[in-house]
């Protein structure tokens, strides 16, 4: 064999590894292209011809045959013969297209997983580049992003329809959902149209950069959700508090790990509306607990919108829904209000803020929020200096139903929203918000479907769901009866020719 010869050839034989190992890794590529291309062939000369009716019920009596087309695989374009079937005036049929399950286009379904994976986690741009380093086929840039945005199509019919039973797995008790909204920076053309009509008519002060509040109206929000049981995890005020000092407790006292989430499922969208990503999310919570016999709780940061949005929903569904308020948002509320009292970075501020916090998690609301007051009037404080007081003090009467903390410790409910927060990051920061990147609707939604999947570790159960969806558009779709004629052929096939 001609790679055999040249591994023990003189340039070869005084090469470098890494030098020998891309030229092997170059002639595998070789002979796995052959391999492929042998049996293509070979069940294109296999192919026994069969009546095809489409489905507009009309009979292709017509027959060409060495066909073929070309499909771009990991390891290189290969020709696909095939028997094509016709009829005047009627569209050609291939069976054999849809018994490999070709795609619409020529890239096939391998390339196209490889492709997304890799576009879910880096640019456009970058994941082509990738692609190509690890495969030695090229992809351009638009073919990258539109096989990115192809690949994302099934995933509602996924997680509506493709996973089976999910309220037959055994799951604790205790049903969290949560979710959070994330800017994501746009092209015009692509903004929501009142932040459009904002863009389009603010005039910056300044030439060569954007002053305070000029920036943000190149966004558009995404809305973030997640949803998982999770064990009750017991632990007192005294460990959260010892926590947030980074004291280590003796032995006996501390806390064990936290459960990890069970089942958890993230996803974003940039694309649809907070209240639909709300109904979403109490979707998916009621494929999981369809009677409604565990108990159901949302972990929020305070935005008002999405606790209007998630009330509304739990009324419409009647369900019973504890709403809480994620209590390291309140912690940031007591700082800015004890800034007002005590000087920055002082002990005494520090002091302050957890006793507050304390009393906060021991179920003391109105207490804190009418103390701090107290504190204020006592100080003759004025109105601008205790604004951060007052604030503070309105916002946690307005939330005291979310702030229950004593009664969700007892029951090793969360109070924080970490799963939520670290969501954001990981779908929507590290790589929608990359330096310089200007969204479409489109592919934003695409790499945040895509990462989703990834991130809620149903990549390969949707890939198989995509694929068996796509033969279903381009092929069965395509015959009377949604029904694909058998091509296979009862003779004997030859052997492939040897490949050493």
């Amino acid at each position: 064999m001609d790679a055999e010869r040249q591994l023990s050839s003189g340039d070869l034989m005084h090469a470098t590894h890494d030098e020998v190992e891309q030229f092997v890794t170059s002639q595998g590529r070789q002979i796995m292209n052959e391999l492929l291309r042998d049996h293509f062939a070979l069940r294109g000369q296999a192919e026994a011809r069969t009546d095809v009716v489409g489905s507009d019920g009309q009979t292709r009596k017509h027959v060409r045959r060495n066909t073929a087309r070309t499909l771009v695989t990991t390891v290189g374009p290969v020709p696909v013969p095939r028997i094509a079937y016709l009829g005047h005036g009627l569209s050609s049929l291939h069976p054999t297209d849809a018994e490999l399950n070709l795609p619409a286009d020529t890239f096939s379904f391998e390339v196209r997983r490889q492709v997304a994976m890799l576009s879910a986690e880096v640019s456009f741009e970058r994941a082509g580049q990738q692609f190509e380093e690890l495969t030695g086929v090229h992809v351009a840039l638009r073919q990258v992003e539109d096989l990115t945005r192809a690949a994302a199509v099934d995933m509602d019919a996924f997680y509506m329809d493709g996973r089976g039973d999910l309220a037959t797995e055994p799951t604790s008790e205790l049903l969290v959902l949560t979710a959070d909204q994330k800017g994501v920076v746009m092209r015009r053309e692509h903004l929501r149209p009142g932040t459009r009509e904002k863009a389009e008519t603010s005039r910056p002060k300044l030439e060569s950069r954007h002053t305070k509040g000029e920036k943000p109206n190149r966004k558009r929000m995404a809305t973030v959700a997640a949803v998982y049981t999770v064990a009750p995890h017991l632990r007192s005020v005294d460990a959260i508090v010892a926590g947030l000092r980074h004291i280590k407790l003796a032995p006996d006292t501390r806390t064990p790990r936290p459960p990890r989430p069970e089942s958890k499922r993230v996803w974003a969208s940039v694309e649809a509306s907070l209240p639909v990503v709300i109904t979403q999310l109490f979707d998916e919570a009621e494929r999981r607990d369809p009677l409604h016999r565990k108990k159901w709780l949302m972990v929020l940061d305070g935005d008002p919108k999405l606790e209007q949005a998630a009330r509304r929903e739990a009324k419409r569904r009647k369900v019973k829904l504890t709403l809480v308020l994620d209590f390291i948002h309140a912690l940031e509320y007591l700082w800015r209000a004890g800034h007002a009292l005590h000087a920055e970075g002082s002990t005494e501020l520090e002091t302050w803020v957890l006793d507050r916090l304390t009393s906060l998690l021991q179920g003391n609301v109105s207490s804190v929020a009418a103390g701090m007051r107290r504190s204020a009037t006592k100080r003759g404080l004025a109105a601008s200096v205790r604004a951060p007081i007052d604030r503070a003090a309105n916002y946690f009467l307005k939330r005291k139903s979310m702030m229950r903390y004593h009664e969700l410790l007892a029951l090793g409910a969360p109070i924080a929203s970490g799963v939520i927060e670290g969501t954001c990051r990981s779908l929507v920061n590290d790589r929608l918000d990359i330096t310089g990147a200007r969204w479409s609707v489109e592919g934003a939604e695409a790499v945040l479907r895509l990462r989703a999947i990834l991130r809620s570790g149903d990549w390969n159960d949707y890939w198989g769901f995509h694929t068996h969806a796509e033969h279903d558009r381009n092929h069965a779709s395509r015959y009377a009866d949604d029904s694909v004629p058998d091509v296979a052929s009862p003779c004997k096939l030859a052997l492939l020719r040897g490949v050493r």
